[in-house]
């Protein structure tokens, strides 16, 4: 075990996670990245919604939350590594969200954004919120997107380590996060 945080007197408990050096070709088998793959997706769909106390109000855990682990965009995949590190984290983000008290980034911008009408898809521009909440565990940082679209409801939207670029020897290492809190 980690460590040990309260939120409204309530235990909240951080596990210890394995971090892996992220090489551009690491391979991850199909049965290793399936597994994870299934265990994230169980455990998301019970989730349902968390309280966060930065907004006083819930932070919903629906479809397109799931989606943007697994696509940077609609119908852009993200690469095999990033959604394994994403699934393997995303037991984390109701407990991080739950211990929020502060923002650490915040960007809003009017964006197209996908939506079924009468059957159809269409693409209506709108102004979105993302809030971003940062929590260091095992001395990693792990970003949490908050979206919101307004009218609707806050939802989880992705989360990532947030490691810098450093560079050792002139070896770069590979950027987790653009900055650009729509497409992380």
């Amino acid at each position: 075990m980690f460590g040990l945080a309260t939120n409204y007197g309530l235990p909240l408990i951080f596990h210890k996670i394995t971090y892996y050096t992220i090489i551009p070709h690491m391979e991850i088998s199909d049965e290793k990245f399936n597994k994870v793959r299934q265990i994230a997706e169980q455990e998301y769909n019970k989730i349902a919604k968390v309280r966060c106390p930065y907004f006083d109000d819930f932070v919903h855990f629906n479809t397109i939350g799931f989606e943007h682990l697994l696509f940077k965009e609609w119908n852009k995949t993200r690469t095999r590594v990033e959604q394994y590190m994403r699934l393997r984290l995303l037991k984390l983000a109701p407990a991080i969200i739950t211990a929020s008290h502060t923002l650490q980034d915040y960007d809003e911008k009017n964006v197209f954004v996908r939506q079924k009408t009468n059957s159809q898809w269409t693409q209506k521009m709108k102004l979105v919120k993302y809030y971003g909440f940062v929590a260091i565990i095992n001395e990693a940082r792990i970003k949490i997107i908050v979206k919101e679209i307004v009218g609707g409801a806050k939802f989880f939207y992705s989360l990532y380590p947030c490691w810098k670029v450093t560079k050792n020897n002139d070896q770069k290492r590979k950027i987790l996060y653009t900055g650009n809190l729509e497409l992380d």
